[in-house]
């Protein structure tokens, strides 16, 4: 209450200024940090845009050359390096053509903050040129919205945009802005927001919730965790390790979750879900203590609800209640941050080891290897397969790179096989599974970390919904690596007819342009490999380069990703090929 009290003295200090609403925005931004904004301008977004042009010393503008590719390179950057990613666009189209990016943004809990601009407030309700009622359309993918009708809003509703949108779990904040908002004047002052009534972003942890979690986790004879995103967004990767390493627990990742803890870590069991390991989905059947840690019982991870861990006592470690109990029904749940709820357990746990139930984990690894693993990135056939060339980029780049994957058969392959050894590495689109998200995400990635490889993997079929945006990539120079692994196919739907619809691959065959072709027509340095023998040399050159990069490997066309569970089978229904 003091600190509260403290903030409002010193705000009532401030000198205000007489400036622009326009203008507003821009101190705004300036005021929580922002340098770098992805958009695109247009007619009711104008005079921002054109304060912008005056603040390009401090904020940098890159526009994107979609507004969907906008809010991607947002969450790329978001994602990287754990700040509010920003993206602006103008209204109707403008504004609509963001919706795809901010409900991936919501489902992946991405910080985000997008501005609109919006019809003169006289002329809202009359089908005015462009106008479109965006906080209609995007309130059930926003953490929260608002539309901004007076100058006066300005300075209160966009410090409480960023702090909705980063605060506890976090999420996308959209703020709509009239046209005569953006030209009207105000007497600006800036206070940071703190709190905001009857929003309580991080719940208080309960001790007696605790004292249970660590109960159950002593007397278990066959533990295991599952880690989520909810370790990376609370910074709890040091907590979570120091609690596998004293329980000696196996632990394995969701989509999200991957990077958090290292990939080699001994007790790292793999991936779980639809084309997790064997292992880790197999024993979560077996277990007799199920610990999910900042992750949300997506149904790509649970398989069957019906069957799922049954047998299991379930410790839920969660920031947002509305998960708690909405899928699987826990006997704990641990609420709060991660960092604070896993530092608050780690004394009461006894150390232990549990080699027996370890070496059942290593057993199936042992299985999965000999079966799949060993022919995906060791092959011996004609055609080359992507995890092979994921392979390769482990080794080229010494585990040390950021992948960021688009989505489909690709994506899977990506997470199985790719290796981290830092957090915040592996960047995808997990609850939308958005084709199209993988090229400008790695733009926003690269952004944020540039002192850090950035590889996009990315399949022929979602490269081609975000193409433009090498656009980007030229006009700034991004030094962004591009694998297209081209199977002329949607290779997952393609997979899935095979499989369940008697190959009767409707739709799914691609008649693709010469991607090198379009790189070049960039100005990006590029190459095709479709021989084994040339693979590894060329990631290796591509690693190496200080430039943006295009590489295409031309892969099997018919290759499946396996393991499968499939769509709302047991996750102990899992098929090794």
């Amino acid at each position: 209450m003091e600190t509260l009290k403290a903030q409002k003295k010193d705000s009532k200090k401030q000198k205000a200024i007489r400036i622009t609403g326009a203008e507003a925005i821009i101190h705004c931004l300036l005021a929580e940090g922002v340098d770098l904004i992805y958009g695109y301008p247009g007619g009711a977004i104008m005079p921002v845009y054109d304060e912008l042009y005056k603040f390009q010393d401090k904020l940098t503008h890159i526009l994107t050359r979609h507004e969907q590719g906008a809010t991607h390179a947002a969450q790329g950057y978001a994602r990287v390096t754990g700040r509010v990613g920003v993206a602006m666009a103008t209204s109707g189209p403008g504004a609509t053509n963001l919706v795809t990016g901010i409900a991936d943004a919501q489902i992946d809990s991405t910080p985000m903050v997008c501005i609109t601009g919006q019809v003169t407030r006289s002329l809202l309700g009359s089908d005015a040129f462009q106008e479109t009622d965006i906080v209609g359309i995007s309130t059930p993918v926003t953490k929260w919205n608002y539309q901004i009708t007076k100058v006066e809003e300005i300075p209160e509703i966009m410090a409480k945009a960023f702090y909705i949108a980063r605060s506890g779990r976090p999420g996308p904040v959209l703020v709509d802005i009239t046209k005569n908002a953006q030209f009207d004047e105000l007497d600006f002052v800036y206070e940071k927001c703190t709190a905001v009534r009857s929003y309580k972003p991080v719940p208080k942890p309960e001790p007696s919730s605790i004292e249970k979690a660590a109960e159950l986790i002593n007397s278990a004879k066959k533990p295991f965790i599952v880690f989520g995103q909810g370790v990376i967004l609370g910074e709890a990767e040091a907590e979570l390790k120091a609690l596998v390493e004293k329980a000696g627990i196996p632990a394995a990742w969701t989509i999200l979750g991957l990077s958090a803890m290292d990939t080699d870590h001994p007790l790292n069991v793999g991936m779980v879900g639809m084309h997790g390991n064997y292992a880790p989905n197999m024993l979560t059947n077996e277990c007799d203590v199920l610990i999910a840690i900042g992750m949300r019982f997506d149904d790509r991870v649970t398989g069957n609800l019906e069957t799922y861990a049954k047998q299991a006592k379930v410790i839920h470690f969660e920031i947002d209640p509305a998960e708690v109990n909405k899928n699987v029904k826990v006997d704990v749940a641990v609420l709060g941050n991660a960092k604070e709820t896993l530092n608050a357990i780690l004394p009461l746990l006894d150390k232990k080891e549990h080699k027996e139930w370890k070496a059942e984990f290593d057993k199936m690894h042992q299985i999965e290897y000999d079966t799949l693993i060993k022919n995906d990135i060791h092959p011996t056939k004609e055609g080359l397969t992507m995890g092979e060339v994921i392979e390769q980029i482990n080794v080229a780049s010494g585990q040390k790179a950021v992948i960021v994957s688009d989505v489909g058969q690709h994506q899977m392959i990506a997470c199985r096989y790719a290796k981290f050894k830092q957090s915040k590495s592996n960047i995808t689109s997990g609850g939308l599974g958005t084709m199209g998200f993988g090229l400008p995400a790695a733009i926003g990635a690269k952004m944020g970390a540039m002192d850090r490889e950035v590889v996009a993997i990315i399949g022929d079929g979602g490269y081609q919904m975000t193409i433009q945006e090498l656009g980007v990539i030229f006009q700034h120079n991004v030094p962004v690596k591009i694998v297209v692994l081209n199977n002329d196919h949607l290779g997952m739907v393609r997979q899935w007819q095979e499989l369940f619809f008697d190959r009767r691959y409707a739709s799914t065959v691609m008649t693709n342009p010469d991607f090198v072709k379009i790189a070049e027509g960039y100005h990006i340095k590029s190459r095709r490999v479709s021989e084994r023998g040339d693979l590894q040399e060329a990631v290796q050159e591509m690693m190496a380069s200080k430039d943006p990069y295009f590489l295409e490997v031309k892969v099997e066309k018919e290759d499946n990703v396996f393991p499968m569970i499939p769509s709302g089978a047991s996750v102990s229904d899992i098929r090794l090929k």
